[in-house]
């Protein structure tokens, strides 16, 4: 008897064996799809998919859809046609959709430049030389015949009178559209980044794109609109050998020849370690059977309790459970997930701290590869981990200049760290309000760091298939590398929306006092929406301008405790503001910073800019910005604020603006 029940518990566990076997073989179907076509593009095959195709064929980060018979690949939230995709090369040749064919409509939709794209993308602009991950503890890199070279950058000009420069081609009169070949502009157009003598004043750069570089294509006529149009016609190709490096870092079961990468068992990397975990997660259900099953029923009580423990814990899963079922629905993040023994290495067990706060502390940190990260240890959860996710769900989808790249993360227990890309000149605070051992950075520079900033919340806003609010700019989230370009960060805080979404809903005010709009207060004003980030901007950019905290409570006179009010009347008693060692053109420059910023901080949301329109004030003339009206209620409006779960209390206006700006100091 004893025998037959141990023949039987042997059974069930090779039963379950298999059937985790089963559910880990179907991991790699998705090699096995057959080919999908459309238009001109043929043998549409993995990594690559269309849409329309089932779930488990090709990968779900080189999703293409089928668009009036074109091929579409989107791309930073752009849309560009497929013209071919090589198999041999791990290349796929595209072209802004903007670029349309016979009409000689030179100008692209979407902006985009190298700077785009990472390591860490399903898309590069080039072979890697060093593509990041590990084979058995070794780095690896791309076969050296597939290195390519670089995409050349195409730069669009936009002048108020014609350039000197013989590098630039002239497309004013290429364009078929007569509003745009009878304008008094001049539109210029340059294959190469252009330096900062080609660009002479009065010009600004329209839009860009990418095209074959110099090394694909030596020989480059531009003499006619029609050479010029064939150039971009043909588009640019990018590279997908990331795809063959999927999930290598993770598992390191691999191997590469000369190319394609091969990976033992069914080509699918980690299948044993994924089989494994797989047997791990039921092993104690697995034992716990087989033990009940030998013994009979001598211990059977036991076994009830220890199934019944063991389904209590599976179904009041923790915070850190919610966490890993998070990450795990992230498909289309490609971030390098690290252990917590990798964090204490590449800090030097958090040798060296930069900086603390409320979120947690980041340490400086180090690669094996050599380059330079900042470590964030975020601190005990309020909320269930949903800064940490808020943060990698944001963020670790983004990839513009202007925002800090995240790198991948840690996730054991109660541990959690977030790898960034590290800044070596620090946050923006200490550059605004100056330290000792600071850099003091000149009117100039802070002029185009407020400019990239802009540029960096606007691409939240309408540059992504999700409209992403920060809801906690200020200048310690503006951090600074080493050409001073500012990168946004401190995802900590923002909400994810659909991009049709013009009024979003929250379920308490977020944010740092100082730099919170006011709606997210009174609910008279108007619903919370992206003009709560253009608020805290021009809070930042007040800053900036004025190189001074908005709220000075030392200051000699009591109208000069609140800045902005302050500057106000200044200005309507046309003074400006005194700034020591500026030039006349600082000033200047200085005073169109004040005055968008005052727009930018209207008191009510409809009256404030969006950033599209923030940054087209801060890139024209000052002579054009009207004053706006006191960014405060007239004597006249008065509004609800909401206390809690209390009944509503209405003030008047000025008893409400006093009470907003003590409440923000």
């Amino acid at each position: 008897m004893a025998r037959r029940m141990s023949l039987a518990a042997g059974g069930l566990l090779a039963t379950i064996v298999l059937v985790l076997f089963h559910q880990s073989c179907g991991a790699g179907d998705s090699h096995h799809c057959a080919p999908s076509s459309c238009g001109n593009i043929r043998n549409i095959s993995y990594p690559f998919r269309l849409t329309s195709d089932p779930a488990n064929c090709g990968h779900q980060n080189y999703s293409l859809s089928c668009e009036n018979n074109q091929t579409v690949l989107n791309l930073f939230a752009g849309r560009f046609y497929v013209r071919e995709i090589n198999y041999s090369s791990y290349t796929i040749r595209v072209v802004d959709s903007g670029i349309q064919d016979g009409n000689l409509s030179f100008i692209p939709r979407y902006f985009l430049n190298r700077a785009n794209f990472s390591l860490r993308d399903p898309y590069i602009t080039s072979h890697p030389f060093d593509v990041y991950g590990q084979c058995k503890g070794e780095w690896f890199g791309a076969p050296t015949d597939l290195i390519g070279p670089w995409p050349e950058a195409v730069v669009f000009l936009n002048c108020e009178k014609p350039l000197k420069s013989g590098s630039f081609f002239n497309i004013s009169t290429c364009s078929k559209n007569s509003s745009l070949s009878q304008s008094k502009r001049y539109r210029y157009v340059k294959f190469g980044s252009p330096t900062t003598t080609d660009v002479e004043d009065l010009c600004q750069i329209e839009q860009m794109t990418l095209t074959l570089s110099k090394e694909q294509h030596p020989i480059r006529t531009l003499t006619s609109c029609t050479n010029v149009y064939n150039e971009l016609a043909y588009g640019f190709e990018l590279s997908w050998f990331r795809a063959t490096c999927d999930n290598l870092t993770e598992y390191g079961d691999c191997h590469i020849a000369n190319y394609p990468v091969n990976c033992p068992l069914r080509s699918r990397p980690g299948y044993i370690r994924r089989l494994w975990e797989s047997v791990l997660e039921y092993a104690f259900f697995i034992v716990l059977i087989g033990f009940c099953l030998v013994t009979k029923g001598i211990l059977l009580s036991p076994c009830v309790i220890g199934l019944l423990i063991y389904t209590w814990r599976r179904r009041h899963l923790s915070m850190y459970d919610g966490v890993e079922e998070f990450l795990q629905s992230q498909n289309s993040l490609i971030l390098i997930r690290y252990s917590y023994s990798d964090i204490r290495k590449m800090t030097t067990n958090f040798k060296d701290k930069l900086g603390e706060g409320g979120y947690g502390t980041v340490f400086k940190g180090k690669l094996r590869s050599g380059g330079l990260v900042a470590v964030k240890m975020l601190g005990k959860s309020k909320a269930n981990g949903q800064d940490f996710m808020s943060e990698v769900a944001t963020i670790g989808r983004i990839y513009h200049v202007n925002v800090v790249q995240l790198i991948g993360f840690c996730v054991e227990g109660s541990k959690r760290a977030l790898i960034y890309d590290f800044m070596p000149n620090g946050s923006l605070n200490k550059h605004i309000f100056p330290q000792e051992g600071s850099i003091l950075l000149s009117y100039e520079r802070m002029y185009d760091i407020a400019l990239g900033v802009a540029r960096g919340i606007e691409y939240l806003h309408r540059g992504c298939d999700m409209q992403i609010l920060h809801f906690d700019i200020k200048p310690h989230n503006i951090l600074l590398d080493e050409n001073f370009t500012p990168k946004i960060s401190d995802f900590g805080l923002a909400k994810l929306y659909p991009a049709e979404d013009s009024i979003v809903s929250l379920t308490a005010a977020r944010g740092t006092l100082g730099y919170m709009a006011p709606e997210l207060f009174y609910k008279n004003i108007g619903g919370i929406s992206y003009k709560a980030d253009v608020y805290s901007f021009g809070m930042l950019l007040m800053e900036m301008a004025g190189r001074r905290k908005n709220f000075n409570d030392s200051a000699e006179h009591s109208s000069q405790i609140y800045f902005p009010t302050w500057v106000y009347d200044q200005f309507l008693e046309g003074k400006d503001v005194e700034l020591e060692d500026a030039t006349e053109e600082e000033k200047k420059r200085s005073k169109k910073m004040i005055m968008v910023a005052l727009w930018c901080i209207q008191m009510k949301p409809n009256d404030r800019p969006s950033m599209n329109k923030v940054i087209e004030m801060l890139e024209g003339e000052i002579e054009c910005l009207q004053m706006p009206s006191k960014p405060f209620l007239s004597s006249t409006e008065s509004l609800t604020k909401e206390v809690g779960d209390n009944s509503n209390s209405t003030s008047s206006s000025s008893q409400l603006a006093e009470s907003w700006q003590s409440s923000q100091s």
